[in-house]
């Protein structure tokens, strides 16, 4: 047996031995194995802190901040008339301003679930972004660089903190459909491939290829004890590959999903009542509320950042009454998750991130019913562990259209994210080609208004 595994070709061996398993989708996951610690055990925060996880929501396209999070009063008083930009009229909102009894925080009827729990919420009304495309800016929001393809803001986490069940990934990403920029928005790049994300895709069978073949079951724990050996002896002398030692731990991971994915994305066991509290009509219904409650388990579950993606595109330049399908769709299932997690006690522990690429423009786009993209000022959000709730950060002007006071950048919100799970953003670096890199670049400073 020796002579054959010394002389082998390993690719060949590989290929006929179940090298498929490793192709799952989770073959990313993985940086070199020590003998003493897991590379994804947990590691401790910089300083104290709440929160232990994350669940980051991300509206693709562009949510309309204007039609949301911060109406103006102004931009229906204008509505039809002459803007700032020539050729273009103002547009008012098509939903009605309301107002939370709690707090006095301003939203719409777009959003009339989560206008309710605006108790919780930290509204962040003065971001800007220097990019008005939409690849650039997903890009920017999640690794919080220019022109480049850098480690997301998920990766980073757990390369800073490790996770909290070495069973699962540390970081899940639950996506219907890709983002502009796909799977760059939440690779590792640089950083170890053990903090890659894992895509988890709603439906009957969320992670691919996970069930091994009937035929093969049977014999699968020797076969993988067999290319564990293989790799172990490949890896001797070359512990510093992470690729090699990322394929060895996906085998591992893969054998914890095979165990635990049964139960854990199976909605089954939970009550109607929470069920209808996330708008979910039955436990096989694979809409946004799934992707919220699904949140929830891998939360419960140890698992460190999980990433959110609303599978409709916010991007409505011909028609802005298309924000009041995609309203729907998200109202519900996050409100029901924030109180559903408050209920239990994980909101205190849990810090929950709403963002968007870029805002919409508070005048008509070329089409007089729709709205462009707008990067001078936009809202996005925080919630859960740490969070000062029923509070506003920065305002942009009457109309919307420009950031009036406390501009901030997605450096900024990207120090106080992380600034809340316990990490000094300025100290959270990778060595790379002889540079220390950090999500934050030179930049970013930590929105002390916003904490508790």
């Amino acid at each position: 047996m020796s002579d054959l595994i010394n002389h082998m070709n390993r690719r060949q061996m590989l290929s006929k031995t179940g090298a498929g398993l490793a192709g799952m989708g989770l073959s990313g996951l993985a940086n070199p194995l020590t003998a003493l610690e897991h590379p994804l055990a947990p590691k401790p925060p910089h300083f104290p802190t709440k929160a232990k996880q994350v669940i980051f929501f991300f509206m693709n396209g562009g949510m309309s901040h204007v039609d949301s999070f911060d109406p103006k009063a102004k931009l229906t008083e204008l509505d039809g008339k002459d803007s700032t930009m020539k050729g273009r009229k103002w547009k008012g909102s098509q939903w009605d301003t309301i107002t939370d009894h709690t707090t006095g925080i301003e939203t719409t009827n777009l959003v009339p679930h989560l206008n309710s729990v605006m108790e919780e919420v930290a509204l962040i009304r003065s971001l800007k972004s220097p990019f008005g495309d939409h690849f650039e800016a997903t890009m920017h929001m999640h690794t919080g660089q220019k022109g480049m393809t850098m480690p997301g803001i998920g990766a980073w986490l757990s390369y800073g903190l490790g996770t909290n069940n070495t069973d699962l990934p540390s970081h899940m990403v639950i996506a219907k459909k890709e983002i502009y920029g796909g799977a760059k928005a939440w690779d590792a790049n640089f950083l170890p491939p053990v903090h890659q994300g894992a895509r988890i895709i709603p439906g009957a069978e969320p992670v691919k290829y996970l069930k091994p073949h009937p035929s093969t079951s049977r014999n699968q724990p020797a076969e993988l004890a067999f290319i564990e050996k293989l790799n172990r002896q490949h890896h001797r002398g070359r512990e510093e590959t992470s690729e090699l030692a990322a394929r060895m731990l996906s085998y591992k991971t893969a054998t914890s999903l095979q165990n635990v994915a049964p139960n854990l994305f199976n909605l089954g066991d939970e009550l109607d009542e929470t069920l209808k509290l996330y708008g979910i009509p039955k436990a096989d219904s694979y809409d946004f509320g799934w992707q919220c409650l699904m949140a929830r388990r891998l939360a419960e579950n140890g698992v460190r950042f999980i990433e959110v993606i609303h599978p409709g595109n916010w991007d409505h330049h011909s028609n802005i009454s298309g924000h009041g399908k995609l309203g729907k769709e998200i109202d519900q299932p996050i409100a029901g998750l924030i109180r559903d997690l408050k209920s239990r006690g994980m909101l205190d522990e849990t810090l929950i991130v709403f963002a968007t690429e870029f805002g919409r423009t508070p005048y008509h786009d070329s089409n007089p019913t729709g709205r462009g993209h707008h990067r001078n000022a936009f809202t996005c959000w925080l919630a859960g562990a740490g969070v000062k709730g029923g509070t506003i950060f920065g305002e942009s002007d009457e109309t919307g259209s420009e950031v009036a006071t406390n501009a901030v950048d997605i450096h900024d919100f990207h120090a106080t994210i992380l600034y809340l799970l316990g990490l000094n953003h300025e100290h959270l670096t990778f060595t790379q080609s002889g540079r220390d890199f950090r999500i934050t670049d030179v930049h970013g400073k930590v929105i002390t208004d916003v904490l508790a």
